[in-house]
C-alpha cells in the first residue's frame, strides 16, 4: 500500500517477495526485494525512480491512488539499470511532457535504454530544482555503482533519495528500519554491500565526505531497494564507512571442493590446526554453498584458503565462479593460501595460487597438496599447515 513518509511525499513502489535471483541471476536474494519509487506533491509534482518492468501495472495503479499521472512535472531517474527505471517507458506514456531529470552519464544510459524522444535535463552536484516550497539537491555518484548514478535531497523535509546506496534486497511488509529484525536487516544490508560495492569502496568513502561536508541535516535516508532509514538514519552511513575500510576479522574462511572427500579432509584438517591457534575459520564446500553467501564471509575474514582435487589439469568447475567474483570484488587486507589433493598431474595448487595473485591477494605460504588420500602423516602436515597459517594471519 502506499506510504506517506512525509507531508506530500510518498513511497509508491513495489515488494517482491517471490524474487530469489537478481541482476540476470547473478546475485541470491533469499528475503525478497523491493522496488522502491517516491512521489513528491508541492507545486510540481516529482516521481524519483520507478520500478522494474515487470511490475508496472502494479506501480502505476499505486501511483494513481496518489495523483492523476499526467500531472507529474518531473520525472528524476537516479540510475538507469532496468530494476529502477524499467517502467519508466509506461509512466512517460502517461505523463508524455513531463521532464526526465538524469545526471551527466544518465543523459546517455538512458537513451541507450529506451531510445525514446522524452525531454531531458542535466543536473551535476549540487544543482537545485525548485519544485515550490522545497528544492531538490543533486549529487552525482558516479560509480556507485554505474556511472550514472546519483543522489537526490528533497529540503525542508530532509530527505536524501539514495538509489542503489544503503539499500537491501530485503521485503517487509513495513518501510521503516526501526519496524524490521535489526538482524537480518544488518545481514541484508551487509550482503548487499559486501556483493556490489565493495569494489567502489574508495568512492564511498569520498562521497560520504562529500555529502557530510553539504551539512544537510538528514531525517531519512530513502534507497531503491528495501527499507527506509528513519531512526538514525546515519547509523548506515557510518556503518559503510566502516565497511568500505575493509579491515578483517582474525578469522579464516576456508573453501573447497572435492571429488572422493580428499581434499575435504584435508580442509578439515587445516580448520583444525588453525583452530589449536586461537583463529576461528568456516568451511564450506563449494558445490554446496551459495556464491553471494560466501562473499559475505570471504569479506568480514583475513585469511582465504582454497582448495581442490586436481581436474582436467586444474581445479574442479565449482571453484570457478568464486574464484572470479573474488577478482571482480577486488577483496583488500586479505592473505590466501591453496591446497588440494591429486592422484597424477597435481596443478590444482598452483592454478589456485596464480588465481590469488589475478585477486592481488597475498600468498601467506606456499600451498599444501597431498597424493591419493591422506593418511596419518598428511593430516598431520595439514594441520600443521593450518597452525602455520594462523601464525601468518596474526602478523598481518
Amino acid at each position: 500500500m502506499v506510504t506517506e513518509l512525509a507531508k506530500g511525499v510518498y513511497w509508491v513502489g513495489v515488494t517482491d517477495w517471490g524474487i530469489r535471483k537478481f541482476h540476470g541471476f547473478e546475485l541470491s536474494v533469499h528475503r525478497g526485494t523491493t522496488y522502491n519509487a517516491y512521489l513528491i506533491q508541492d507545486e510540481k509534482t516529482v516521481l524519483v525512480d520507478t520500478v522494474w518492468g515487470p511490475h508496472a501495472a502494479e506501480f502505476v495503479a499505486r501511483l494513481k491512488e496518489v495523483v492523476d499521472p499526467s500531472t507529474i512535472d518531473y520525472v528524476v531517474v537516479n540510475h538507469a539499470e532496468p530494476d529502477h527505471s524499467g517502467s519508466l517507458p509506461e509512466v512517460m506514456r502517461l505523463c508524455p511532457n513531463a521532464t526526465v531529470v538524469v545526471s551527466k552519464n544518465g543523459a546517455v544510459s538512458v537513451p541507450g535504454h529506451y531510445h525514446a524522444p522524452w525531454k531531458l535535463q542535466t543536473v551535476k552536484t549540487g544543482d537545485r530544482l525548485n519544485i515550490g516550497k522545497h528544492d531538490l539537491v543533486f549529487l552525482e555518484a558516479t560509480m556507485l555503482h554505474w556511472p550514472d548514478t546519483m543522489f537526490t535531497y528533497l529540503t525542508g523535509h530532509n530527505i536524501l533519495f539514495s538509489n542503489d546506496g544503503f539499500g537491501q534486497h530485503y521485503a517487509s511488509a513495513f518501510r521503516y528500519n526501526d519496524q524490521v529484525c535489526q538482524e537480518e536487516l544488518y545481514e541484508e544490508a551487509l550482503k548487499y554491500y559486501a556483493n556490489i560495492l565493495t569494489p567502489f569502496s574508495d568512492r564511498v568513502l569520498k562521497k560520504i565526505d562529500e555529502i557530510l561536508a553539504l551539512n544537510l541535516p538528514v531525517a531519512m535516508i530513502a534507497p531503491s531497494h528495501g527499507v527506509i532509514w528513519r531512526k538514525d538514519p546515519l547509523q548506515i552511513v557510518k556503518q559503510y564507512q566502516e565497511w568500505a575500510v575493509q579491515k578483517p576479522r582474525r578469522s579464516a574462511v576456508i573453501v573447497y571442493d572435492t571429488m572422493w572427500n580428499a581434499t575435504e579432509r584435508m580442509a578439515k584438517a587445516i580448520s583444525e590446526g588453525l583452530t589449536e591457534s586461537g583463529v576461528d575459520s568456516k568451511v564450506f564446500h563449494a558445490a554446496l554453498t551459495d556464491t553471494n553467501d560466501l562473499m559475505v564471509e570471504i569479506f568480514k575474514a583475513g585469511l582465504v584458503v582454497i582448495g581442490s582435487c586436481t581436474h582436467n589439469n586444474g581445479y574442479l568447475p565449482s571453484l570457478g565462479q568464486i574464484l572470479e567474483e573474488m577478482r571482480g570484488l577486488r577483496f583488500r587486507n586479505k592473505i590466501g593460501a591453496a591446497f588440494g589433493s591429486y592422484g597424477w598431474s597435481g596443478e590444482s595448487v598452483k592454478e589456485i595460487e596464480e588465481h590469488f595473485k589475478r585477486c592481488s591477494i597475498p600468498l601467506a605460504r606456499e600451498g599444501i597438496r597431498v597424493k591419493w588420500q591422506p593418511g596419518t602423516a598428511e593430516i598431520g602436515q595439514c594441520r600443521e599447515f593450518g597452525r602455520q597459517l594462523a601464525g601468518s594471519l596474526k602478523q598481518g
